[in-house]
């Protein structure tokens, strides 16, 4: 499904006098079948990017294009179109409102018409995709802990099967392991189910690893895109309070102190034999 900005402006009243602009003319598409990064420092509009995508909130002016369909501003999605997207909040506390991990995945399944005799395997399936097993069923997903809370807030959209994946920090809370394996089933449905993703994220590390396409938001615009190498190879970068991946860091000091170009790369072991050839 294509997705398309058009000159997307979002205004937040804060009150009867005062507003904010929040995104101020973002034109961009998002690439199909890809794993988009969406980055910035605090309050530069980058979930109010992904709520606008989901028509959690409508634009104060411009367009977003998802396939057939329009956002604008006073007109909803309708309820099939949201079927193509599964967006996995930034706090999944927020996401949860019934009182079983079995109960909070069915709901999204229940609303789309799925069989019921197919939920029971649809639930457990998605459980499996996040490293869970049946036993979580019956638990109360506001009583996991952070790492398993994310987990069952991403099984709930996997469940569903939607074309397009909205995460909004979806690593806070996990450990390396658990972080490793997400980034695995990414790749899996990427690769093998064709999704369209978009992250949202301050973990620079992470979407170097995953990204295959990056835009930068600083302060309600989009002002860079590009893939990975060029968004964070490109000179203007950090002047918007963002730091380098530690692995391209590196690179740039061994070239400073050493005079030895290694170029970048996504793994740090991939970087170590870099080193040992030219050593």
């Amino acid at each position: 499904m294509e997705i398309k900005y058009n000159e997307v402006y979002y205004t937040y009243r804060e009150n009867t006098k005062l507003e904010k602009i929040a995104l101020n003319d973002v034109t961009l598409n998002i690439k199909q079948g890809k794993i988009n990064g969406i980055i910035g420092t605090i309050g530069s509009g980058k979930t109010t990017f992904l709520e606008l995508m989901d028509a959690l909130l409508l634009p104060t002016m411009g367009t977003i294009q998802l396939g057939e369909h329009k956002i604008e501003h006073q007109k909803k999605l309708k309820n099939d179109v949201r079927f193509e997207i599964g967006y996995v909040f930034g706090n999944p506390k927020e996401q949860f409102f019934l009182p079983t991990v079995k109960k909070e995945i069915a709901f999204a399944l229940k609303q789309f018409s799925y069989k019921l005799n197919k939920i029971d395997k649809q639930i457990s399936d998605a459980l499996k995709m996040v490293g869970l097993d049946d036993s979580y069923l019956e638990r109360n997903p506001l009583e996991l802990s952070n790492g398993e809370m994310r987990k069952v807030a991403i099984a709930s959209v996997l469940a569903f099967n939607p074309k397009i994946l909205i995460f909004d920090e979806p690593t806070i809370g996990l450990d390396s392991i658990s972080k490793n394996s997400f980034l695995k089933m990414l790749k899996l449905l990427k690769n093998r189910y064709h999704k369209t993703i978009i992250i949202v994220t301050h973990d620079i590390n992470m979407i170097h690893k995953i990204a295959d396409y990056l835009f930068v938001f600083h302060k309600g615009k989009m002002v860079l895109e590009g893939n990975k190498y060029e968004v964070f190879g490109n000179e203007q970068f950090e002047q918007y309070q963002l730091k380098k991946p530690t692995i391209m860091e590196f690179s740039d000091l061994v070239l400073k102190q050493k005079g030895i170009k290694l170029g970048y790369r996504d793994d740090v072991n991939d970087l170590i034999k870099d080193i040992y050839r030219h050593v």
